[in-house]
């Protein structure tokens, strides 16, 4: 991603852009807290769209018809510069983008802590809803390779990935059950998404040297093969972009991440950690 397009934007540099042309804002907040107020010109849209469900296993991509009419709908087309944000630090958001990528989308950035670093900073919300105007989007998941890992490519590439489980600790260890079996992938790592916030300040990102420790310190580093994943792909989406934003240039989500591998009889599981 180029300069003009950030990989994480903060709030003020979005204001000074809103005029931009290309620019479309999407809102992936609660469906109850768009209307209260939002982003000038944000459209919103419902999480649902963007995942597809097979259960026991959340967080699937969805078909690319489906995903092709949620984006046309928003008035989205393939050389938008789409900005996400959602209400809870960036997860919604960034599996939109993440999704994006896989369909090849070039330029597309996180407002940095979302709507909570936006009102921190005291920036303008409106209770307008817009009409964007239709576009075409045809979806093809033509880079799904490069973005995205399945459990079969996992389990056959264990000895050399690294894997980060951006879960809580009680998930990872086993002690908080929420897939027929508990615990992790063999020799993944555990970072809890939310380490990467600063409580403090909206919820923006950590100081990038101060990211890179956190990773460095469990031996995620950017000459390594780093795979991540959560409970859906969702809060590991998040993940997925902080360490792009940090340099990592092979780094690849899970979709279905532990509701897949944890529901699977034939899959290996670590408890502890």
């Amino acid at each position: 991603m180029s300069t003009e397009t950030p990989v994480f934007i903060e709030p003020a540099d979005l204001y000074a852009r809103l005029d931009e042309p290309g620019l479309v804002i999407i809102d992936l907040c609660k469906p109850l807290t768009y209307p209260n107020g939002h982003l000038a010109g944000a459209v919103h849209m419902d999480y649902g769209q963007i995942i597809h469900i097979e259960k026991p296993v959340m967080g699937l991509l969805p078909g690319e018809q489906q995903f092709s009419e949620v984006l046309g709908k928003a008035g989205i087309s393939p050389d938008s510069w789409v900005v996400a944000y959602d209400d809870e630090g960036g997860g919604r958001a960034a599996r939109l983008l993440w999704t994006l990528a896989a369909a090849g989308h070039r330029r597309m950035s996180l407002l940095n802590g979302g709507i909570h670093a936006w009102v921190q900073d005291q920036l303008p919300l409106t209770t307008d809803i817009p009409a964007p105007a239709p576009t075409v989007y045809p979806v093809s998941y033509n880079q799904l390779d490069q973005v995205s890992i399945d459990a079969d490519a996992l389990l056959a590439h264990l000895d050399s990935l690294t894997l980060v489980d951006s879960r809580t600790h009680q998930e990872f260890s086993g002690e908080k059950k929420l897939a027929e079996h508990a615990g992790h992938i063999p020799g993944a790592v555990n970072i809890n998404w939310t380490d990467a916030m600063d409580q403090s300040r909206g919820l923006r990102l950590l100081p990038d040297d101060t990211l890179r420790q956190l990773y460095a310190a469990k031996g995620v580093t950017t000459d390594k093969n780093v795979a991540v994943y959560c409970h859906s792909h969702h809060r590991s989406a998040h993940t997925f972009f902080v360490l792009r934003h940090l340099g990592f240039e092979r780094v690849r989500g899970y979709p279905g991440s532990w509701s897949d591998w944890g529901n699977r009889a034939d899959m290996p599981v670590e408890t502890g950690g």
